[in-house]
C-alpha cells in the first residue's frame, strides 16, 4: 500500500493554501446543500428569471437581464479573476460571457442550475483567453508529484509544514506567493483546483462545467493539490524536521 500520508497531508495543506490565496471572501449564490427547501425556492426563482429572459417582451427581457447581472455579476467575476491574473482581462471575459449568456439563454433547458450553466460559459471564455495568451509550454504536472518506490512508499518522505504556516497564509505577501504557485499549475488542473477549493463547487457541478466525468475531476483535484504542495513546500516546511534520519517515514509506516 502507498503511504497514506502522501495523499492526506498534501491534500489538506494544499486546500488550505488554495483558499488562502483569495484576498476576499467569494460571494456565494445559493443555499447550503442540506437546505432542500431553500434549494427548491432558489430553483423556482431561477426558473422565473430564465422565463423572463427567454420572453419576447423587450421591456421584461431587459429588466430580467439587469437582475441577472446584479445577482450573479460578482460571483462570476470572482471566477474570472481567479483564472486570469489580469483584472482587466477578467472584466473583459465577464462582459463576453454575459453577451454569450444573453444570446444563448434560449438554449438553456433547466437540466442544471442556472449558475452552473453560467459558470461554464465564464470558465470557457477565460480558458480561451488564457490559451491565446500562452507564451511558453506548461510544466508537466508529473514533475510536481511524489515519486514512489516499488513497495509503494514515497522516494522522499512528506515533511509537515511549520506550525505557523496557517497564520502565515493570512499575510498578503504570502497570498501572492500562493497565487503565483497556483498559476504555475497546468491549466486543466488549476481550473479544477479553483472551482473545487476556492469557489467550493461540488464535484458534480465542477464535472459539468469542465465537461469531465466526476472521477476525472477527483483525480485532477488530487494531483493538483499534491503539485501545489510541492511548489509551496520550500516556503513552509519545518526545517528542523529536514534533519531527521532518512527513511524515518518508512519505518513509521511499517
Amino acid at each position: 500500500m502507498k503511504d497514506e500520508r502522501s495523499s492526506d497531508a498534501p491534500r489538506a495543506a494544499a486546500r488550505a493554501a488554495a483558499r488562502a490565496a483569495v484576498s476576499a471572501p467569494v460571494p456565494v449564490v445559493g443555499p447550503a446543500p442540506e437546505d432542500a427547501a431553500r434549494e427548491a425556492e432558489l430553483r423556482a426563482e431561477e426558473a422565473e428569471l430564465v422565463a423572463a429572459l427567454q420572453s419576447r417582451d423587450l421591456k421584461r427581457d431587459a429588466q430580467a437581464f439587469e437582475r441577472l447581472v446584479r445577482t450573479y455579476g460578482q460571483p462570476l467575476l470572482a471566477v474570472a479573476r481567479q483564472l486570469l491574473s489580469c483584472d482587466a482581462d477578467a472584466h473583459d471575459v465577464l462582459q463576453e460571457a454575459f453577451l454569450s449568456i444573453f444570446l444563448h439563454i434560449g438554449s438553456f433547458a433547466g437540466d442544471a442550475r442556472l449558475l452552473t450553466w453560467m459558470h461554464r460559459i465564464v470558465v470557457n471564455a477565460a480558458l480561451m483567453r488564457l490559451r491565446t495568451q500562452r507564451r511558453k509550454a506548461e510544466q508537466p504536472i508529473d514533475e510536481l508529484l511524489p515519486a514512489y518506490l516499488e513497495d509503494g512508499h514515497q522516494v522522499r518522505d512528506t515533511l509537515p509544514w511549520r506550525a505557523t504556516a496557517s497564520s502565515e497564509l493570512e499575510d498578503l505577501q504570502t497570498r501572492a506567493l500562493v497565487r503565483s504557485a497556483i498559476d504555475r499549475l497546468p491549466l486543466s488542473y488549476r481550473t479544477v483546483l479553483i472551482l473545487r477549493d476556492i469557489q467550493e463547487l461540488d464535484t458534480e457541478e465542477t464535472a459539468k462545467i469542465m465537461g469531465l466525468t466526476q472521477g476525472a475531476v477527483k483525480v485532477r483535484l488530487h494531483r493538483a493539490r499534491q503539485a501545489l504542495r510541492t511548489l509551496l513546500e520550500p516556503h513552509f516546511i519545518d526545517l528542523e524536521l529536514t534533519q531527521a534520519p532518512k527513511g524515518l517515514g518508512k519505518a513509521a509506516a511499517k
